[in-house]
């Protein structure tokens, strides 16, 4: 990662995760997500399964999916590691304080992580499921 600057889209479209309790990782998310510029962009029950879906700017790249697969495998997503982008370092700092009130378990307070690039500013929180969750910013700047 040194020297990579992220100034391209990004080229993932979504990512979905299996959950055990679709409650309590909505308000977890909504809560996390929000100083990210995220909310909750869909809500709903298809085909006996709840849905529940997160962006922003018109997109939504982040899916939840209560109870297991019925394509077999693990029951839920657990011990991934995901990363938001954050427009600025007082968002990284918003996130990590939000996810921890709404019961995440820290993982990495805001700060440089100077040893990625000279200016990526990131927050780690360990998620309901146990993923390690994390804000980042790549620019330049001061955090408040």
């Amino acid at each position: 990662m040194l020297g990579v600057r992220f100034e391209e889209p990004a080229v993932i479209d979504h990512m979905t995760f299996r959950v055990a309790d679709i409650a309590r990782t909505r308000a977890f998310y909504a809560a996390a997500l929000a100083p990210l510029g995220y909310a909750t962009t869909f809500d709903t029950v298809h085909e006996g399964v709840h849905i529940v879906g997160f962006g922003r700017d018109g997109n939504t790249d982040t899916w939840f999916v209560d109870g297991p697969s019925p394509h077999g495998g693990h029951p839920v997503t657990t011990g991934c590691h995901l990363a938001w982008r954050a427009r600025d370092r007082g968002a990284v700092d918003a996130f990590h304080r939000a996810a921890l009130a709404a019961g995440g378990r820290d993982n990495g307070a805001p700060g440089l992580r100077a040893y990625y690039h000279p200016h990526y500013y990131g927050a780690f929180v360990i998620d309901p499921e146990g993923n390690n969750v994390e804000a980042v910013c790549h620019e330049p700047g001061e955090s408040v």
